[in-house]
């Protein structure tokens, strides 16, 4: 590593070695303050927020960081403005406020501004327009309750239509007379914030266990199995909570969850052409439901999202049907001079959100559309003093665990203060100007912040770690090497999946393998030759 770039906050590195060891001195080990269960944006958020407080922290997870609803969101931190319009407005505020929080405090790093344009073509009629504009005014109004400043989120306005096609040429003309700009908060990656966490509440002393399965929970704690070996044991904790999102009932008798799948498609940039904003395209016969187009700056766009009901069982992974594919494809047409064919889908993810079911049909009517369902966080504590956490967004993941860790300090009485974290800035987070400042690649800070210099001299040191993965993709091996050393990377799905998201693409997955088998093997050989 090049003595010019600075090594990884003390304690923050995620390795395999160093889960070994803290599973070895966990299990059937000394009682612990606070257990948590799920390893998405949530758990992390609550290993972090309890971890600052001075308690002693376990987290574990039954697959990787951020494998769950976590790494398949839109990547888009929002201001609460859909929320205001269905007359949610502490849901609204308390969106606008953490916005802010991850964009000026925590994580300027991941999250940055992002321009939206929703084009005024015949299908949105004036008084839509009429409406949209005095949501965007309204959402401006919630940035400046939140106390967001102007330079970190400018105003919204209106476009004309040459302005229009600047920003969006691949819009069809006819018709269009104009546009609104609005602006939001956008992630690099939702993946990479849940990584961000993860390493924060491991360098404030918290155990962060991927690859171990909680099989049963008690409030004094959890019979685990480590997914890697097998073997089965027990962690005694003095408080559990339970952030498994989607999975949380199966966990915990009487947490009813309804999940709702959000699909998105990835395309190729050349198939829309330069992108300078993201596009909000209004589903017809919906009043506050878009389709947003979002630029992804690696050769790759998303289009999304749906929000489907899903019944049954819930798998690991979701699938993505058909039918979510041809609505998406349908709405995205009907602004487009050329249309996206379903050839031109080179890959698809969904998400599932964990919403909490409080309605039934047998007592209430027909159960609520999920569309419909509030999305504010519930924090249940079950009768043997178990806390779930379930509902809520990625957006407020922070306000979502810092609850949930009250929840635990109260009902088991920890000695623990107030939650820091609303000041407290992730791994890699540092100022606008101190992040300009960087010797990297704008990209690399984008993803990595104040760690990108690291990041880059390994390239440096080896040049081979310097070359993209695969062409058109802009991720290095050496950016695969810092995920194995520093990010608690275990696997090539860990890497293509989740530490990047080559894999979001079957082809790109597929071609980037060798590459990743091969970091994995040296990196296995060194740790061996140890």
């Amino acid at each position: 590593m090049s003595p010019t770039a600075p090594p990884p906050v003390p304690g923050s590195s995620l390795s395999a070695a160093r889960r070994s060891r803290e599973l070895a001195e966990t299990v059937g080990g000394p009682v612990v303050d606070v257990l948590i269960v799920g390893l998405g944006a949530t758990g992390a958020g609550a290993a972090l927020d309890a971890a600052a407080r001075g308690l002693s922290v376990v987290a574990v997870d039954a697959h990787d960081l951020a494998f769950g609803t976590s790494r398949f969101s839109s990547k888009l931190i929002h201001g609460g403005l859909r929320y205001l319009a269905s007359g949610q407005l502490d849901v609204a505020h308390e969106s606008a406020v953490e916005r802010g929080v991850l964009m000026e405090r925590t994580a300027p790093h991941l999250v940055r501004a992002q321009p939206f344009v929703l084009p005024l073509t015949p299908l949105v009629s004036r008084g839509q327009s009429a409406l949209a504009w005095a949501g965007f005014r309204a959402g401006d109004t919630l940035r400046l309750a939140a106390r967001t400043a102007r330079a970190t989120l400018p105003a919204p306005r209106r476009l004309s239509t040459v302005e229009t096609r600047h920003l969006a040429p691949a819009l069809r003309t006819q018709g269009l007379r104009g546009g609104l700009l609005s602006w939001d908060g956008r992630l690099t990656d939702d993946a990479r914030l849940v990584t961000a966490v993860a390493r924060t509440a491991a360098a404030r002393g918290a155990r962060i266990l991927t690859r171990v399965r909680a099989l049963q929970l008690t409030a004094s704690g959890a019979r685990i199995r480590d997914e890697l070996t097998g073997e089965e044991g027990e962690i005694r904790a003095r408080a559990v909570i339970n952030a498994s999102g989607v999975w949380a009932g199966g966990l915990v008798d009487g947490i009813r969850i309804r999940p709702s799948r959000g699909t998105h498609l990835v395309l190729r940039s050349d198939h829309l052409g330069p992108l300078p904003a993201g596009l909000h395209v209004p589903v017809p016969g919906e009043t506050n439901r878009f389709v947003l187009v979002l630029p992804q700056g690696d050769g790759r766009v998303y289009v999304g999202l749906t929000d489907e009901p899903v019944e049954g069982d819930i798998p690991d992974v979701p699938e993505v049907p058909e039918t979510d594919i041809g609505f998406l494809l349908d709405v995205l047409g009907s602004v487009l001079d050329v249309p996206v064919q379903r050839d031109d889908v080179v890959g698809a993810f969904a998400g599932l959100r964990p919403l909490l079911d409080t309605a039934s049909g047998e007592h209430s009517g027909a159960a609520p559309r999920t569309a419909d369902i509030s999305r504010r966080h519930a924090v249940l504590t079950s009768p043997d003093g178990v806390i779930t956490v379930v509902g809520g967004k990625l957006t407020t993941y922070r306000r979502m665990a810092e609850d949930a860790v009250d929840a635990a300090v109260t009902t088991h009485r920890l000695t623990a203060g107030p939650s820091p974290t609303a000041s407290l800035p992730l791994v890699g987070a540092a100022s606008p100007g101190a992040l300009g400042s960087l010797r990297a690649p704008r990209r690399l800070v984008q993803r990595y912040g104040t760690e990108a210099p690291a990041v880059q001299a390994l390239g440096a040191h080896d040049p081979r770690l310097g070359e993209p993965v695969l062409p058109g993709q802009p991720v290095t091996a050496a950016e695969l090497l810092w995920a194995v050393r520093h990010e608690g990377a275990l696997d090539e799905a860990d890497l293509l999946d989740r530490r990047t998201r080559i894999g979001l693409v079957p082809a790109d997955r597929a071609a980037a393998l060798d590459v990743v088998r091969q970091i994995l093997d040296e990196v296995s050989a060194q740790v061996g030759d140890v």
